[in-house]
């Protein structure tokens, strides 16, 4: 005859309640006890997973157990988890649990218990059971309605043995990916977004938020909406109950000497000229929360030193002070610099820079999701709708006439989406009747243009570039061509990024191109690499 195994997890709650009464019989149900103590289902093993820290209380249901069924053997096996609400963490340590356990199915029946733990718990024994990675079937346990005749006490409960209806594996499968798919749309703000490299990205994203505390890198060009991003991922997480305190964000290009130290790391006082009281700062604001740092690249050196140390000890002393300070938050970095371009000039320690590499996002500009323009526009009219009060819709052929030039080669968008928020908000203001018209519409075209063409207008980048001499010999055709390129080099934070500026269209029909190999070779035509293009961005 088999013997009975059965797997579950200690109820921190439910285990934890009741005891003997005067008479020496259990005054309460208790699931892990109950089970144990079926007249109709003896268990020869438990197997009893805890948290380390109710090592006390597993170690009282195994003696308690021993009271009710000397013959069951109870044995603990401590699982620690870091979130026992987080999906992916609960099913790996249980999968992995599984692969490590000697299985003797010639001897043992086996039983997966799924009253205690948590509801992401009960789901992923439901999984694992279902996928024979626990070889047996799921059992539960149900407290009895008052004492019934013959029975020594009601503590024992109810058990039924439940058959597995691979129905319910999709409806919670269907669950999942609902939930998954909602949370993705959070971090798009519902924006139904077309591009499928972003849509890839924004799902990373996601996954990352949900399983890491690690610090995050989110690059791009100036307005992509990086700072946007980073809030929805705060809210992600807040909504997840992963985090307990507040976002805080700070754009480091507003910080400046002893400011700088005082606004992120706090002051005592004394610490400097005006110094009356004591501050507190950004990074302990943001304990438990996230620190949202905007152009990370403009940080002072020894701000990065003071930062990296508070990343890495969750300590810092404060500006001025010699006792530290704690704070534990989630970093999220933005910046639109070429970083390492920043760590070979000195400027960017590349200490700092490996801590904060683990996770990076490229944003990419407006102008290279052109398909994403007209969900935007729409999410732009919607938002004016709620900061306004008046609901504003383009005519059929103003929509036409705005989007055929929006999604057109010609369009620049160096402002990227701040310049798309910028250009609707006009559209609005100026209509009239609720209605953007085609004369609304053809005034802001060339608006944009006039002030794109003022971006197209020859820097003499090229002259600082390749020296006035031999800038002076090229024909006005290729020096006009340079210039354009040298412009779209100084825009983007790297040679990828100028190269998918300037091939947009034409990679589209060689779909094996290699954008920055492209330009890489344009411009050795003229003897400049990507580090000598990069020195002209000053000018």
């Amino acid at each position: 005859m088999k013997k009975t195994v059965v797997f579950g997890f200690l109820g921190a709650r439910l285990d934890a309640i009741g005891g003997f009464n005067a008479q020496k019989r259990w005054n309460k149900w208790r699931p892990s006890v109950g089970l144990c103590s079926q007249p109709d289902l003896p268990v020869h093993r438990l197997e009893l997973l805890h948290d380390p820290r109710d090592i006390q209380l597993a170690c009282r249901i195994a003696s308690d157990i021993a009271e009710v069924s000397p013959a069951t053997e109870v044995r603990c096996f401590e699982l620690a988890l870091a979130d026992p609400w987080d999906f992916e963490e609960v099913y790996t340590r249980l999968r992995d649990f599984s692969l490590d356990y000697d299985f003797d199915i010639d001897r043992e029946d086996y039983l997966v218990h799924i009253t205690t733990g948590t509801h992401v718990a009960q789901i992923c024994w439901f999984l694992l059971t279902e996928a024979h990675y626990f070889p047996g079937r799921l059992i539960q346990t149900t407290p009895r309605r008052g004492k019934e005749e013959g029975l020594r006490d009601s503590s024992a409960g109810f058990v039924d043995v439940i058959d597995l209806d691979l129905s319910r594996y999709d409806q919670i499968a269907q669950r999942f990916r609902h939930e998954q798919a909602d949370e993705i749309s959070r971090l798009k703000s519902g924006i139904a977004t077309k591009n499928a490299a972003f849509n890839v990205m924004i799902e990373r994203i996601g996954r990352v938020a949900g399983r890491s505390r690690a610090p995050m890198l989110l690059t791009g060009p100036t307005g992509a909406g990086k700072s946007f991003l980073a809030r929805r991922i705060f809210e992600l997480k807040q909504e997840r109950q992963k985090l307990k305190g507040r976002f805080v964000e700070v754009n480091c290009a507003t910080l400046r000497g002893d400011s700088a130290m005082s606004a992120l790391f706090g002051h005592v006082k004394g610490a400097f000229t005006g110094a009356q009281n004591e501050r507190a700062g950004l990074l302990r604001s943001a304990h438990g929360g996230v620190l949202f740092l905007d152009e990370i690249g403009e940080l002072g050196t020894d701000e990065q030193a003071m930062l990296l140390k508070a990343i890495e000890d969750k300590r810092f002393p404060p500006f001025g002070g010699d006792r530290e300070v704690e704070s534990d938050f989630q970093l999220i970095a933005g910046t639109n610099r070429d970083l390492r371009q920043r760590i070979r000039e000195g400027r960017f320690r590349a200490d700092l820079y490996a801590r904060i590499d683990l996770w990076t996002f490229r944003l990419p500009a407006l102008a290279e999701r052109p398909e994403d323009i007209e969900p935007n526009l729409d999410y732009e009219l919607a938002r004016y709708a709620r900061d306004y009060g008046v609901q504003m819709r383009f005519n059929v052929e103003a929509r036409r006439r705005y989007l055929d030039f929006a999604c057109s080669r010609e369009t620049l968008w160096p402002g990227n989406f701040r310049e798309l928020t910028a250009s609707v908000t006009r559209l609005a203001t100026l209509a009239t009747n609720g209605r953007i018209t085609e004369a609304n519409v053809a005034e802001e075209i060339e608006r944009l243009r006039a002030a794109w063409e003022d971006a197209r207008e020859p820097s003499g980048i090229a002259q600082a570039v390749l020296g006035e001499e031999v800038a002076g010999k090229l024909d006005l055709f290729d020096r006009s061509q340079l210039e354009a390129v040298l412009q779209a080099c100084r825009r983007s934070r790297s040679l990828s990024d100028a190269g998918r500026i300037l091939f947009a269209h034409s990679r589209q029909q060689k779909k094996q191109a290699n954008d920055a190999d492209r330009l890489r070779k344009y411009l050795l035509r003229f003897g400049l690499d990507w580090e000598t293009v990069q020195e002209a961005k000053s000018l």
